[in-house]
């Protein structure tokens, strides 16, 4: 599975800066936000600000930079035990 993102502004109040997350069928799995400044320890990071079907849950993680989100995306929509393909990154 392969997954691809495209930029987006969310409204979230402070983090403007956004991607939906799609499979390769293009099927919206998450929205991730570019953490601001106002986050002091965790600026830099992408949070998972939602995420649909199996992303979906209490689970709100941030990740250190855009690639470690995708992997993390990519392991859990390939919970069966099934090794997932290297994540493949294209942006709209």
């Amino acid at each position: 599975m392969s997954l691809t993102v495209e930029p987006v502004r969310v409204a979230n109040g402070s983090d403007e800066e956004g991607m939906l997350v799609f499979t390769d069928q293009r099927r919206l799995v998450a929205v991730l936000t570019h953490l601001s400044h106002e986050h002091e320890e965790g600026a830099g990071h992408w949070y998972l600000e939602a995420g649909f079907g199996r992303l979906d849950g209490p689970n709100h993680p941030t990740f250190p930079n855009l690639e470690a989100a995708l992997d993390w995306l990519t392991q859990r929509l390939n919970m069966r035990g099934i090794q997932p393909p290297p994540v493949g990154l294209v942006v709209c």
